[in-house]
């Protein structure tokens, strides 16, 4: 018999707690890899380099949305639209919410561009995983309106029979006003929308998760500005929103998590998006103001917002993408 091999020693101390009792490995790709090893050295071996255990699902393919549907609120253009890009690329299909009564011409695009892939496959492009990419589908609702959001869940549940994921992007951000003289009609109208329609699409999708008993990952988008106060900006409404924004996803974790529901915030930093633009024209020397506050130098960009849907088994987190730019943040 051949002398034991280091890997073949470790997995015999490894696993002998676990094979007494009925939990699950805690490392499962070591452990197959170390069960591959130990049937190397056995009698009945294949030939050397042949796999011998069953493998572990890939880390693509354990992020693989195949088959699966997503809400996406704000997907009109900008973060939102990067996001459900995203879902799709991993193989959801992914009902896109917005105000305007057509598509834009950026989410056009994406859906060309998916329609390109799935159609001309010269290159081998596959969703995350393995497999076709997904689909983006476009559907005009007033995430303010309690209602009709719920009436659009039900409506996507009743067609498709599922409901997985939820992005609530949707957002608007207004003008400086000065705090001891905002307008309360400005007011109402920021939390109509960034809070109230913010909770009206996790109800949606929610509501359809708990219908179904499948599970499923909420996202809320919050911002760096419910965190920390953005230094010579005069957002009271908008900070304000965003903080509620990180406190609902905590009380949401805590309520659904028995039914398998994760709930996350995610909160991006400074990123130039046709929102921030809004301002950031008219301030040429801001956009150089706020790099030099990051210690990265830069803005933080669109792509780690739009692929960090994948949290896992992550719940109750409040995961900031503001590339450190907290870190250096001195406080006004």
């Amino acid at each position: 018999m051949p002398a034991r091999t280091p890997s073949v020693n470790a997995l015999r101390y490894f696993s002998t707690s676990l094979r007494r009792s009925s939990l699950p490995s805690p490392l499962p790709g070591v452990s197959t890899a170390l069960a591959h090893a130990s049937q190397a050295h056995s009698s009945s071996s294949p030939p050397h380099g042949v796999l011998n255990v069953s493998p572990r699902p890939t880390l693509a393919q354990t992020f693989s949305l195949q088959g699966r549907v997503a809400l996406v609120s704000g997907a009109n253009r900008g973060l939102g639209l990067e996001m459900a890009l995203a879902l799709a690329e991993a193989g959801a299909k992914v009902v896109c919410v917005d105000l305007p009564r057509e598509p834009g011409p950026e989410f056009k695009a994406v859906d060309a561009y998916l329609n390109a892939i799935r159609g001309n496959n010269e290159e081998g492009v596959e969703a995350l995983g393995g497999g076709s990419v997904g689909s983006v589908l476009y559907k005009r609702a007033d995430v303010s309106d309690q209602r009709v959001m719920w009436e659009l869940g039900e409506a996507i549940g009743n067609e498709e029979g599922r409901m997985d994921v939820c992005i609530a992007a949707a957002g608007i951000l207004r003008p400086d006003k000065d705090a001891l003289n905002y307008d309360a009609k400005e007011l109402h109208e920021m939390y109509d929308v960034n809070v109230h329609g913010v909770l009206h699409t996790a109800q949606a999708a929610g509501r359809q998760m708990a219908r179904f008993g499948n599970g499923g990952s909420i996202i809320l988008i919050a911002s760096m500005s419910g965190s920390v106060t953005n230094r010579d900006q005069n957002w009271i409404s908008y900070n304000s929103s965003k903080s509620a924004v990180i406190q609902m996803g905590r009380s949401m974790a805590c309520e659904l998590g028995p039914q398998r529901i994760r709930v996350n915030t995610l909160s991006p930093g400074y990123i130039y998006t046709a929102l921030t633009a809004a301002f950031l024209d008219k301030q040429p020397g801001l956009q150089k103001k706020w790099e030099s506050q990051n210690p990265f130098a830069t803005p933080a960009l669109s792509v780690p917002v739009a692929i960090s849907w994948s949290v896992g088994d992550i719940t109750h987190g409040s995961i900031s993408l503001s590339y450190s730019w907290k870190i250096a943040f001195v406080p006004c």
